[in-house]
């Protein structure tokens, strides 16, 4: 088994974790932090099959945990996945130029200045649905590979995209224009031609002191997340902990050979952890982000 996604949900008391044979787990972080947990407060409260296909993205919004497989978007009532009932909400598949192309979709990221949904994937193009409607109104084109990842800089309404083409795009979600494309691996400092060029993972931080710190990682890494500093995961058992200038802090050991996915649940202080998966059945939970606590089993 693989993990390949995960999302908290709104309020911070329940993890959803995807895996390689389209299912999806729901765990209980409560019972799993209470101080009288036993090994079944670590196991799902709740397991059920989403898609065909790998379940390559999760994201939640206020009320709704939304699921990405091969060409389709699913979305699940979080109040109702609680109650154990696992009937979608809704499915939707982006605009594809033949009803035979079935790509799958591998990033999600929500715009909530226009509430709407961004995702990217195995076509090479960037697509846009209004979450009222649930119609796709738009297409980004530009890319001329397999997209990985996406990232939104909310305050500048810009939407940044990383894929296998080795150029991170930011486009502008107002008027959806492409504003610039950064191909990292012409920069000497950048290049890793042992990797290739891809680019498989993307952070984005602003805040007042810092305009735009941008985080790329290829031939490696799968996913990172600010916190502070940043941390990111890849190929090898460990979480790595780097400065913002680059150099390695520390590499946190997890369970798994390899790591696919990162996560911090940062809505919840009483919940507050750091969650790891990849090549195995387990996911680990970091509460003090510095070493493993304890691991759930899909």
């Amino acid at each position: 088994m693989s993990v390949f996604s995960q999302s908290f949900s709104p309020c911070g008391r329940f993890l959803a974790a995807g895996n390689n044979y389209g299912e999806i787990a729901i765990f209980s972080l409560s019972a799993a932090l209470s101080p009288d947990a036993t090994d079944l407060s670590q196991k799902p409260i709740l397991t059920f099959t989403a898609h065909e296909g790998p379940v390559f993205a999760l994201l939640s919004t206020d009320t709704h945990l939304l699921s990405a497989g091969n060409g389709e978007i699913s979305a699940w009532s979080w109040v109702e996945l609680t109650k154990r009932s696992t009937k979608a909400v809704w499915t939707r598949r982006p605009n594809y130029k033949s009803s035979l192309e079935i790509p799958e979709i591998n990033a999600m990221i929500i715009n909530p200045k226009d509430n709407s949904l961004i995702v990217g994937g195995g076509d090479n193009n960037i697509h846009i649905m209004d979450m009222e409607t649930g119609t796709f109104k738009s297409v980004l084109q530009g890319h001329t590979d397999y997209i990985h990842c996406l990232a939104l800089k909310e305050r500048e309404g810009e939407i940044l995209s990383g894929g296998e083409d080795g150029a991170v795009r930011i486009w502008d979600s107002r008027t959806r224009q492409a504003v610039h494309c950064i191909e990292v691996f012409k920069y000497e400092e950048c290049a890793r031609p042992q990797f290739g060029k891809w680019i498989s993972c993307l952070a984005t931080d602003s805040d007042w002191m810092r305009k735009l710190l941008v985080f790329l990682s290829w031939g490696g890494p799968d996913e990172s997340q600010f916190h502070h500093n940043i941390f990111a995961v890849g190929e090898g058992p460990h979480v790595s902990h780097c400065l913002l200038g680059g150099s390695v802090k520390a590499q946190i050991p997890c369970t798994s050979p390899s790591l696919n996915t990162l996560a911090l649940n940062l809505s919840s202080t009483e919940h507050r952890v750091m969650t790891a998966a990849g090549s195995s059945d387990k996911i680990d939970v970091f509460t003090n982000f510095s070493y493993r606590a304890f691991s759930l089993s899909f």
